[in-house]
């Protein structure tokens, strides 16, 4: 049970597996997306229907007819990662081992929606680290106890980079989870529900920069939301206002300029974090595609090499 790249990246893994064979896989309904509005499956269900696994797209799954599709194929394990959807006790009682799910961090911390994002905004000091829990899945959330777990650095990675590392490091863990259920020696290890965390989904609000911080937390901050949803800020130049989308940047010199002042030199383009300049690289006028910050700096009305704006929320 799974829906984006990520999870697709598990499903790989968990086919190779040589003791199991995928029954089926479920998976979010098609979702439209992008400008046409097109409905598009998930990274998941693509990768199934390419190698010929049923596919279910329930809605739900607290519904007696989905209890009974599941418990007629008569499952080992019900693997989870990232699915997208709650799952009933029903459903979790059904296979023979215990339900296990992938989980982006070191639990207990960041129990919730966005582990990933959440960990990076949050941890932005050296040597900063998360992981990948394996964990029997519970009615409660994301509060099983935990089988194993693996730790990544969270370095200067964003969240799609992460994506990817916890994908190549989840799918293995999650092997040798299920090979240590064949030989009868797999161990859980309650959590200490004292040091939980909770990791809230990603809100609209959550998107736009507080330029009041230090540059750490900026940089963490929008690495934590490249590429979905992406950082947002209003570029207030003159009488225009500009939302834009940027993407990771560098730490420029040290600043005394008001956090959120937006200067320019040349071609490059920064804006004053608490205490040190945040040099852009891409940016994104709304309804356009990522260009580079060159090229919008070229592209602005303006011939001054100073300060030309300032940057803020969307109600700025």
């Amino acid at each position: 049970m799974g829906t984006p790249a990520f999870a697709a990246s598990i499903l790989a893994h968990v086919s190779a597996w040589e003791p199991g064979r995928v029954t089926a896989v479920y998976t979010q309904p098609d979702r439209k997306a992008n400008r046409g509005h097109k409905l598009q499956a998930s990274p998941v269900k693509a990768w199934a229907l390419e190698r010929g696994i049923p596919v279910f797209q329930p809605e739900r799954l607290k519904n007696d007819a989905e209890t009974e599709r599941l418990r007629a194929l008569k499952p080992d394990f019900l693997l989870v990662a990232a699915y997208g959807c709650i799952i009933p006790k029903a459903i979790l009682d059904i296979p023979a081992y215990p339900p296990l799910n992938v989980h982006g961090s070191l639990l207990p911390a960041y129990r919730g929606a966005a582990p990933l994002q959440r960990a990076i905004m949050e941890n932005y000091e050296d040597r900063a680290v998360t992981g990948v829990s394996i964990m029997e899945m519970v009615e409660a959330l994301d509060a099983g106890p935990v089988y194993k777990t693996t730790t990544i650095a969270l370095a200067d990675l964003t969240c799609d980079e992460l994506f990817l590392r916890m994908a190549e490091e989840g799918g293995p863990l999650l092997i040798s989870v299920l090979d240590d259920f064949i030989r009868g020696a797999a161990i859980a290890t309650p959590q200490d529900a004292r040091y939980a965390s909770y990791a809230a989904k990603i809100e609209k609000k959550d998107a736009w920069i507080a330029w009041d911080a230090p540059y750490a937390a900026v940089h963490a901050h929008i690495r934590a939301l490249t590429s979905k949803p992406g950082a947002k800020t209003l570029l207030c130049l003159g009488s225009t206002k500009l939302p834009v989308t940027i993407g990771p940047g560098t730490r420029g010199t040290p600043c005394t300029q008001k956090p959120g002042t937006v200067a320019r030199e040349g071609c490059a383009l920064r804006i004053a974090c608490k205490d040190f300049w945040y040099e852009l690289r891409q940016i994104k006028p709304q309804g356009k595609a990522f260009m580079d910050c060159r090229d919008f700096a070229n592209g602005l009305h303006t011939v001054s090499d100073s300060v030309i704006g300032f940057a803020g929320c969307d109600d700025a």
